[in-house]
């Protein structure tokens, strides 16, 4: 009788418990998984240079190649992890594969958030010998977690929704249940191959088995935040997660007048938020952000007449931000694994530790334009590097902002300074404040690298918002 499978996916994030499930895996004679086969970092596991012959640069040309590799070569059924950063490229490979099974590995949120700082600070990834565990007590940032938990959740839905359209099923695993024999030889049985375990392999062991208010050193802040939450989220399988698409923590309220700003990266964030700080007289601290989806609808049900808006920015000025502020600045803010990762493979040519004194325009320019294929690669899904907020399209983003509420009014940069007042007027402020259109603060003005050239690249990789938007040439 044949298996009913020719190969396997684990989905999993890092701290849930995929090292060990990995090592009971490979305990049964006929299984084979290849560790984080696609993940942008390495090949399978750390100072790797291949799985079964096909080298790093080789599984990044072409995916396809790696995955018929662990299909057809490994003895018995292969498989490999796979976690939501990894190669969007193989996402449909295997999920519309009805012969790849589907193991799906969950953890409680915050569990997994707190072991993953943890590892951090004590760069202890692994524990095989206890005598050399390392504790640590660590801080809860509110909202790094809430980023954590909106990719997971986002993920877990796309997971799911793809299972359904193609009415597949996967074997789900909780964290809590991998000490149990019997789910690992569960497994097997839907994998369809004949071994069994009588023991499970006890190399690793668990690393942080204290309670989490002996982990984390601002437990009363952390169950504030976590208040804010829906907390029947934190713990549920993936079929059960609510659908998130809308990044509504990056929500901007006003501190009492009834408008809401819903920002759409590298565009001009701080002078519409400097500008609404205006509008009431108050810091800019003072405006609410990082709202949940519960704190947003009660906004809304507070403030009859609330006005809703979003701010675009010229393609050229916001791809040259993002370069800036996300690629080339090594400040806070910006992307360095991403930016490790586009100067040793892709060759970015930006200097290692940002630009100096001596950087000028026609570096800049040539960096940009090498910068803009990457992203026009990126937006294709022809990269195994995530399409990141700060350059994805406007289009993609303010279509986003509609899974939870369109705003009301849809601005451009150059033109708010007399439609925010008009619209804050609308919402009951009398005499608003014109916003300030804020300098180019790269380390090379805009004006200076800018020609046809560059106009008609941008326009290449941008061809949606241009035409969706209605853009022309950038003009300064």
């Amino acid at each position: 009788m044949s298996r009913p499978f020719d190969h396997f996916v684990m989905f999993a994030e890092m701290r849930t418990g995929s090292n060990f499930l990995e090592a009971n895996l490979n305990a049964f004679a006929s299984v084979t998984c290849h560790g984080e086969a696609f993940n942008p970092h390495f090949i399978g596991y750390p100072n790797r240079t291949e799985i079964l012959g096909v080298t790093e640069a080789e599984r990044n040309a072409d995916p396809a190649r790696l995955i018929a590799t662990i299909r057809d070569r490994t003895e018995g059924i292969g498989g490999f992890r796979y976690f939501h950063d990894h190669d969007p490229r193989v996402f449909d490979m295997v999920v519309d594969d009805p012969r790849c099974a589907k193991i799906v590995l969950t953890r409680n949120p915050v569990d997994s958030y707190v072991s993953w700082k943890i590892a951090q600070s004590t760069g202890q990834w692994k524990l095989t010998d206890v005598r050399r565990r390392k504790e640590e007590a660590v801080e809860f940032d509110t909202a790094e977690f809430e980023a954590h938990l909106e990719a997971l959740q986002a993920f877990q839905v796309r997971l799911m929704n793809a299972l359904q359209r193609s009415g597949q099923t996967a074997f789900y695993v909780a964290y809590e249940d991998l000490q149990d024999v019997a789910v690992m030889n569960g497994i097997a049985q839907f994998l369809g191959i004949e071994d069994r375990l009588e023991r499970l392999d006890q190399s690793l062991k668990r690393q942080n088995p204290a309670p989490v208010e002996e982990k984390v050193t601002n437990f009363a802040g952390m169950e504030q935040a976590l208040a804010r939450l829906d907390r029947f989220n934190l713990s549920r399988t993936p079929n059960f997660e609510p659908r998130r698409g809308a990044a509504v923590p990056s929500y901007v309220a006003a501190a009492e007048a009834k408008l809401m700003y819903l920002p759409v990266r590298s565009g001009p964030e701080d002078a519409v938020r400097a500008w609404m700080a205006a509008l009431d007289g108050v810091a800019e601290d003072q405006l609410r952000d990082r709202l949940s989806q519960k704190e947003l609808r009660q906004w809304k049900r507070r403030n009859p007449g609330h006005r809703s808006f979003t701010v675009l920015r010229h393609p050229v000025a916001r791809i040259n931000a993002a370069f800036c502020e996300r690629i080339l600045d090594t400040g806070a803010g910006s992307l360095s694994e991403i930016r490790r990762i586009l100067r040793q493979k892709y060759k970015l040519p930006i200097p290692g530790q940002g630009p100096g004194a001596d950087w000028d325009a026609a570096q800049h320019r040539t960096a940009l334009m090498a910068f803009l294929d990457f992203v026009k690669a990126n937006l294709a899904g022809q990269t195994n590097i995530r399409n990141d907020p700060s350059w994805a399209t406007q289009a993609a983003t303010v279509e986003g902002f509609g899974q939870f509420a369109l705003p009301d009014m849809v601005v451009r940069e150059e033109e708010m300074a007399d439609w925010l007042p008009a619209l804050a007027a609308s919402a009951g402020v009398k005499d608003a404040p014109r916003p300030a259109i804020l300098p180019d603060t790269g380390p090379v003005p805009l004006a200076d690298v800018y020609d046809a050239e560059l106009e008609a690249k941008v326009a290449d990789v941008y061809q949606r918002d241009y035409m969706i938007f209605g853009y022309g040439p950038w003009k300064g």
